[in-house]
């Protein structure tokens, strides 16, 4: 059983993919994907087999969303570091505090588009994990969509469906977070997760939209198994954090950013923490 999360673009989005081994991630209807298109996900540094149609653009790498917009950008790979293997990345674009910033989060409960009681749960809990570290941003469930800044909404039957857990996307130039995440219904009915574990899968979520990239963007084989794959750049930046420890690996629980999970707990390891406090205690 894994967890996939891969990083995308301002114009893209990140998807979390559910599957029971990394095979499965190889989606066979590529005939649905001409070649024009196939030749535009190679150029911006993508893997073009097992490409996936999609609403409104294509899933590629098992759980990168690519809308069409960013099919035509120019890829651009002048803010990529690759410094170190083994140490935490931000994106080029983060949130500006001013010092202290509260991000509201907005989540519909019950009905056809809302959540359960558990999902709520475990967003309340990845709340608490961000909350509890006295950062110069906080977040702050509220009940009313109305100038909420993150909008937790329901996936698509259709995505949920074919195992998609989540997405979300990265802060504006503007400082803002990345205004949506997507997440699947059904994390505690149909896969059985905790409470902890959704929180996990939220807070990565969170994570991405603030401005982090997965720990091991550049070999997303050390959590996820399979052959070495680097995520690139992304049109998004992979900027070394300071002071970030090393240790891109499993031990322990692993980072609340690695790529992917098998859907169990993962607290802020201390590396985390060091991230975390560099990029929301006064360095922007």
């Amino acid at each position: 059983m894994r967890i996939f999360t891969k990083l995308s673009s301002a114009v893209m989005v990140v998807a979390l993919m559910f599957t029971f081994a990394c095979q499965q991630t190889e989606v066979q209807n590529q005939d649905e994907v001409s070649p024009e298109v196939l030749a535009k996900i190679k150029r911006l540094g993508f893997t073009n087999t097992g490409v996936l149609a999609t609403d409104g653009g294509y899933i590629v790498e098992g759980d990168i969303f690519l809308s069409d917009a960013a099919l035509n950008a120019s890829p651009s790979h002048r803010h990529f570091l690759r410094i170190a293997e083994v140490e935490q990345y931000r994106t080029n674009n983060v949130v500006v505090t001013g010092g202290n910033r509260n991000i509201t989060i907005y989540a519909p409960v019950g009905g056809r588009k809302g959540y359960s009681a558990g999902m709520i749960a475990g967003l309340d809990e990845a709340i608490a994990r961000y909350n509890a570290l006295n950062l110069d941003i906080s977040f702050t469930r509220v009940t009313s969509s109305n100038g909420a800044d993150i909008q937790m909404t329901r996936l698509s039957k259709r995505d949920e469906r074919r195992g998609v857990l989540g997405s979300a996307g990265f802060p504006t130039a503007s400082g803002d977070p990345y205004g949506e995440i997507k997440m699947s219904g059904i994390l505690e009915s149909s896969y059985g997760l905790s409470t902890n574990g959704i929180a996990t899968i939220i807070g990565h979520e969170i994570g991405h939209c603030i401005g982090f990239r997965h720990t091991d963007y550049f070999d997303r084989s050390i959590s996820c198994g399979g052959s070495p794959t680097n995520e690139g750049d992304g049109g998004v930046g992979a900027i070394l954090i300071p002071g970030t420890s090393s240790g891109a690996d499993l031990a322990g629980n692993g980072s609340w950013m690695l790529s992917c999970t098998d859907g169990s707990d993962r607290p802020f390891t201390n590396g985390d923490r060091t991230a975390l406090d560099w990029m929301y205690n006064g360095n922007f």
